[in-house]
């Protein structure tokens, strides 16, 4: 393990210096990876691990037949390496729980009843285990029991190892029956793809998370960003004027800045105008929202969250409810202009005058 100082703070991580992928490959040389759900997480974790070497198989209910087409045009097989959920869980040492949190309530009893002595149960969320008194899962005293939660979406999670780069994940060990869980934790870690791994416990991860979802990550960016566009457009600013100063100049030119090098290098790349204005409101923002982030925390600390999610993720009727919302998103005026916008972006235009002239090469003005 490394020790890096983070701001001041020395914490203790695992990086590819200490764990890397032929240890990891060793780790789990005799191991079946049955990833039980393919959905959000599930292909994006199953591809890396199978591209990295490792033996992994499928799991998916075939009722979900999205889930499951896409399963085999990803190149599963039935029967080979793709079955049902019982079957996988029987076949496979390492059982990777990556169902929707509602759903993993409902399959447990399928899963519980084919796990054997020595398996490991993985999960990339804490809810499940925090949760227990909801989802009603509680895993049998000899497996271990262990986490390995990556820092962004499934798509994100492929994307960064197609080009190369890993995502950064955080890993906990909740039970460790085996004596080995820890070992088979990062092993599994560094075969999905993580940039570096640091430890946390099922309760913070799944703090942190709920929190970080449903502010800066997801539920506070989208309604920062309406708030501004309806303010904008109210006062005559026109859709395409509202968005670019919205959306676009963000995902396009100053989030990108903020990755590079943080937050000061993105003011410092900006006008003097803007620096100022940006100094002197952000503490007005920062007073403004603290609020709303202390009554989130409450809220997830409170387990209110979590019920709700339970509650209104394993309703029959749940995925319609979801469409229509994320409709009314996707048809609002804000979104649809994004839709235009990104199809004037030049590089989308580029692409097509690349396609147009290729092969035209060595040619000079």
């Amino acid at each position: 393990m490394a020790t890096i100082d983070f701001g001041g703070v020395k914490e203790t991580v695992v990086t590819r210096k200490e764990f890397n992928l032929t240890k990891a490959r060793s780790v789990l040389k005799n191991e079946t990876i049955a990833v039980i759900g393919y959905g959000v997480q599930g292909p994006a974790q199953a591809l890396n691990l199978k591209d990295n070497g490792f033996n992994v198989i499928i799991g998916q209910a075939k009722r979900f037949k999205k889930d499951w087409d896409r399963a085999v045009a990803d190149g599963w097989k039935p029967g080979k390496d793709l079955f049902d959920i019982e079957e996988a869980v029987q076949r496979g040492t390492v059982i990777q729980m990556l169902v929707t949190d509602a759903a993993q309530k409902a399959i447990w009893p399928t899963v519980k009843k084919n796990l054997s002595a020595g398996d490991a149960l993985y999960f990339s969320h804490g809810f499940a285990i925090v949760y227990n008194d909801l989802t009603k899962l509680i895993p049998p005293e000899d497996v271990d029991v262990i986490m390995v939660a990556p820092k962004g979406s499934g798509t994100s999670v492929r994307r960064n190892f197609l080009d190369g780069n890993g995502i950064n994940s955080s890993y906990a060990v909740y039970q460790d029956a085996t004596g080995k869980a820890e070992k088979r934790c990062l092993a599994l870690g560094v075969g999905i793809g993580s940039g570096y791994l640091f430890p946390t416990t099922f309760e913070k991860e799944v703090t942190s998370d709920l929190v970080g979802e449903r502010g800066v990550l997801m539920g506070a960016l989208a309604g920062v960003m309406e708030a501004q566009y309806d303010v904008l457009r109210r006062h005559g600013h026109s859709p395409s004027e509202a968005f670019n100063e919205t959306v676009e100049e963000l995902t396009q030119s100053l989030i990108r800045l903020v990755d590079e090098k943080g937050m000061d290098w993105m003011f410092s790349n900006c006008s003097a105008t803007a620096q100022r204005g940006a100094l002197d409101w952000r503490p007005k923002f920062k007073k403004a929202v603290k609020p709303v982030f202390k009554e989130l925390y409450d809220s997830v600390a409170s387990e209110k969250e979590a019920a709700r999610v339970m509650r209104m993720c394993g309703r029959q009727d749940y995925q319609d409810r979801l469409a229509k919302e994320l409709g009314e998103i996707h048809n609002s005026e804000m979104w649809s202009t994004g839709e235009k916008v990104r199809e004037l972006r030049p590089h989308q235009r580029a692409k097509k005058v690349t396609k147009s002239t290729k092969g035209v090469k060595g040619r000079s003005a």
